[in-house]
């Protein structure tokens, strides 16, 4: 592990995870440390941790889409570059592994979906991709720090392959709200929703003070729509804890699409991974037995993982699965496009993403240039 990260590092992530990074009162209490130490502690930490919060984008009138897309080869950088350029965009990034190429999600307007299926397939048509997969999917459930699978004398990670095979069927079947196909995408936000939800996904610390300022509204105004609509109408999914528990030079970021044989068994497998030190993020795909999952690992564990997913496609509890590598040095990631939502509705503009991806296609980028990371 990192020898920057110690027992109480650790303790103070997960607690904020299961708490809240705004309020540390509530953490330092359950620790049974003091405020000040706390405090202390998370401006050390702040180089190397995110605290952001996660959008329920379905109860803001969005719906997101995971695009899986090959890559013309020569046209990696440029691939990369176009499925950047669409404002809904949330998260983009290379991938390499089964194919040179990019993963990206996207929240866009439920009504259209066909359009952007539509400007994402002028890709293909131009020479930039070979391939192009959408996968309609639910939002995605945080998996946040955890100190479960730490030996906390000798601060090593033991990773318990087998016994997570073992206990796989005895795992509970109910999944949480964001891991259920909606029925419908309400908009239940406004401006000042969307404005204050954009900037607790830059900073989940960030002072009502100073959101109030950036608005030009009242302190009061801020604290009433973050207590009356966004927590009230459940419009924050979560709290979002962001760190690198094993060394960053020996590990990996892997996107894995898992298809199971039945809800129940797609259920267990989500729910074991609540808890796990592994785990990032976990998304269904709509409508299937299929789940979409980040994970962080140790490149030495990784092909013990493999081996545990071999064993429960064996005996039949998984049907199939698909893995990508991340690359590190091309993501891109932003919140939701505030600037889009005008009059309670969202704005999406075809024919300019259209003409950005024209002029893109047109004049390609000669020299990859390797993006800064950003949050992961």
């Amino acid at each position: 592990m990192k020898k920057h990260l110690d027992l109480l590092d650790l303790q103070i992530l997960e607690a904020i995870g299961a708490e809240s990074p705004r309020n540390m009162t509530t953490v330092a209490d359950k620790l049974g440390i003091k405020d000040a130490t706390l405090r202390a502690r998370l401006r050390r930490l702040k180089p190397l941790i995110f605290l952001n919060v996660n959008v329920y984008h379905t109860f803001i009138g969005l719906r997101k889409v995971c695009v899986l897309a090959k890559a013309v080869l020569g046209k990696e950088n440029l691939l990369f570059e176009c499925l950047k350029a669409i404002d809904f965009r949330l998260y983009v990034s290379r991938v390499y592994g089964e194919f040179e190429g990019c993963w990206a999600i996207y929240a866009i307007p439920p009504r259209n979906e066909a359009e952007f299926i539509s400007l994402l397939e002028t890709l293909e048509r131009d020479g930039v991709a070979e391939n192009l997969e959408f996968f309609w999917s639910t939002c995605f459930h945080t998996v946040n720090p955890t100190t479960n699978w730490l030996d906390k004398q000798s601060l090593e990670w033991i990773f318990s392959w087998d016994k997570w095979v073992e206990e796989m069927p005895l795992q509970p079947t109910e999944l949480p709200y964001t891991l259920e196909d909606p029925s419908a995408f309400p908009q239940r936000a406004d401006y000042t929703d969307v404005f204050i939800l954009k900037e607790l996904e830059i900073d989940a610390t960030a002072s009502f003070r100073s959101i109030a300022s950036k608005l030009g509204v009242s302190l009061q105004s801020v604290k009433y729509h973050f207590d009356k609509h966004i927590v009230k109408r459940q419009l924050l999914e979560s709290y979002q804890v962001i760190s690198f528990p094993f060394d960053s030079s020996e590990s990996d970021f892997f996107f894995f699409v898992f298809m199971f044989p039945t809800q129940e068994n797609m259920a267990k497998f989500a729910t074991s991974l609540f808890n796990k030190p592994f785990s990032r993020s976990i998304g269904k795909i709509f409508g299937e037995n299929g789940l979409f999952v980040q994970l962080y690992l140790p490149r030495k564990e990784f092909r013990r993982l493999i081996d545990s997913l071999s064993m429960l496609v064996n005996e039949g509890f998984l049907k199939s699965y698909r893995y990508f590598i991340q690359d590190p040095r091309f993501i891109s990631r932003q919140t939701i496009p505030y600037k889009l939502f005008d009059e309670g509705d969202w704005k999406y503009d075809q024919e300019k993403y259209l003409k950005t991806l024209e002029n893109l296609t047109i004049e390609p980028i000669e020299k990859p240039q390797a993006i800064p990371q950003e949050n992961l």
